[in-house]
């Protein structure tokens, strides 16, 4: 299975939905702009945005909730490493309370994988990173010094799922 993206107004983006009414397309907003995401195993649908394999898939996207879009930056030679310390991971978020949706995006093109979750409120999302089950499994990772696979700094982009009138 696949993950598409792309940006842009959310007029301009509810355009493509209702153009493509076969597709389930969720379009979210945050503070910069709007993304419209939808998964297939066909070929992206948008002119310009972005593909991904996903490689882990946890829980079904809701209609609303808060989604974190974890980007990682992962060099070449790192990447086989990175996606086993997911693969072999404790699922503790999957167990906290709000949570919706994990998926682990690989890219087609570029090296920055996504590590999307979904939550049901900012605050459900705001419990996790608080939590123990956090703490432990990000553990060593607060030393400030990033693993040898970063190629760069990670960086987060949240998002408001924006629902249908």
């Amino acid at each position: 299975m696949k993950a598409f993206m792309t940006n842009g107004t959310i007029d301009f983006l509810q355009k493509l939905d209702d153009n493509h009414p076969d597709k389930r397309i969720w379009i979210m907003r945050s503070n910069s702009g709007a993304l419209a995401y939808y998964e297939d195993k066909k070929k992206s649908i948008f002119a310009s945005g972005r593909e991904y394999d996903i490689i882990i898939e946890n829980g079904k996207i809701q209609e609303e909730g808060y989604v974190v879009m974890n980007n990682i930056p992962v060099t070449e030679e790192g990447q086989p490493v990175f996606e086993d310390r997911f693969k072999n991971r404790k699922h503790d978020v999957e167990m906290m309370p709000g949570f919706q949706a994990f998926r682990l995006l690989k890219p087609k093109k570029g090296n920055t994988y996504i590590v999307f979750t979904q939550w049901r409120s900012v605050q459900d999302f705001d419990n996790w990173k608080n939590s123990d089950a956090f703490k432990k499994s990000h553990k060593g990772q607060s030393s400030g010094k990033p693993p040898a696979y970063f190629a760069d700094q990670p960086f987060l982009t949240t998002y408001h799922m924006v629902t249908e009138e």
